[in-house]
């Protein structure tokens, strides 16, 4: 390395960020032919790029409400050891990724101590569904936002927001994974067919939501006929996930290997997935889909005061109608999941108007355009030059 290389430090806060940073590192890497000087704070993804952390991000980790006291003295400690870094790092640009509770408040702590560092935020924040008063106050402390979703740089402007340029959701590098071929598009349409139970990612997510799922799930077997029932579960949590299913009146195989989810996601005929990132991905592999989602009396009403957007269901958002069925607190019940499912496993008007409108995605998400990470790569070695113009 040499002075004249760019300097990038990277701050991210969780597993996704992690996986995001990654890829940016590859990215910055091929743009620079291995020109570029970065570090950061990261996980084990960062890390296998030859990025070491300042510290284990499992440190920003927080299990259960009651946790949360016990673990602000440490995490408020990282904040400032973070920021320390950067200050002392002299990076020609700070980008910070997700996490928003975290990596924001290092990004305050920075600009407070430097007003020439370019700072980006990799990951738009939400504020299309709620806190939408963010929008404007992020101009004091990030110039610039990559944003995975298509609507999102609208929105910020509309907001008052710091500039925002879509690059696109890396989702979009995983076509292979989750697009079936001509012989999987066929085992898709074959019987019995292949239907996915996705009931979160978390445990509070699985308590909650298997015992629906499976009675839901039991009763389209029952009206339908022979079924194979597979629930894709990350590693941590595949324990966690058979004990909910074993109370369940249908078999279902559990897998954690992730050619084993991949090749689920390009043979499924249809899904029953909780609401999140995953109806984007069926969405994107062309499977159609029913989303549900429950949560407690006080977090339901606490979010009918602050979110506001037409639907919950991402895949809805980003295609700018409420193309896939939604079932939301009483809504979802085993019966009313299990009627609308059940279309969805033959040649229906519900079951095409789904594939017609996923077909969408390539261009409103500008899939084959370009590669995500290399988007990304390419704004932040431009706000690099641009500090480094600053600085001198």
């Amino acid at each position: 390395m040499s002075a004249s290389d760019p300097h990038v430090f990277l701050v991210a806060g969780e597993e996704s960020g992690d996986r995001l940073g990654a890829s940016l590192i590859a990215a910055l890497r091929q743009r620079t032919q291995g020109r570029v000087h970065i570090s950061g704070v990261g996980g084990v993804y960062m890390a296998e790029q030859g990025i070491p952390s300042l510290f284990p991000l499992g440190d920003l980790a927080i299990v259960g409400l009651s946790a949360i006291p016990a673990a602000l003295p440490k995490i408020f400690h990282r904040i400032r050891q973070t920021a320390d870094a950067v200050i002392g790092a002299r990076p020609d640009v700070l980008v910070i990724i997700d996490s928003p509770e975290f990596t924001h408040r290092v990004a305050r702590r920075v600009r407070a101590r430097t007003s020439t560092l370019p700072i980006v935020d990799y990951v738009c924040p939400s504020v299309w569904a709620w806190r939408r008063e963010r929008a404007r106050t992020m101009r004091t402390y990030v110039d610039h936002v990559l944003a995975l979703l298509p609507f999102e740089p609208k929105i910020m402007a509309e907001l008052g927001g710091p500039s925002c340029t879509y690059v696109g959701h890396p989702l979009i590098e995983r076509l292979t994974e989750l697009r079936p071929n001509e012989l999987e598009m066929r085992l898709r349409l074959a019987g019995p067919p292949l239907v996915l139970v996705l009931p979160g990612s978390r445990a509070s997510e699985i308590r909650r939501m298997a015992p629906v799922f499976g009675a839901a799930i039991t009763r389209v077997s029952q009206q339908f006929g022979a079924i194979e029932v597979v629930v894709p579960a990350v590693l941590r949590l595949a324990d966690e996930v058979r004990r909910a299913i074993k109370a369940w009146s249908i078999s279902a195989r559990v897998i954690t290997d992730a050619g084993e989810k991949h090749e689920a996601f390009r043979t499924a005929r249809a899904a029953l997935t909780k609401s999140g990132t995953s109806t984007l991905e069926l969405a994107v592999a062309g499977v159609p889909m029913i989303a549900a989602y429950r949560v407690s009396l006080i977090e339901e009403i606490v979010a009918r005061l602050l979110i506001n957007v037409p639907s919950v269901i991402l895949a809805n958002l980003v295609l700018g109608e409420n193309v896939v069925p939604e079932f939301l607190q009483r809504d979802c019940a085993a019966e009313k999941l299990a009627k609308a499912l059940l279309p969805l496993l033959g040649d229906t008007p519900e079951r095409r108007r789904q594939v017609t409108a996923f077909a969408r995605l390539d261009a409103i998400m500008e899939i084959g355009k370009a590669v995500p990470s290399d988007r990304a790569a390419s704004v932040v070695l431009d706000r690099a030059r641009a500090g480094r113009a600053t600085i001198t």
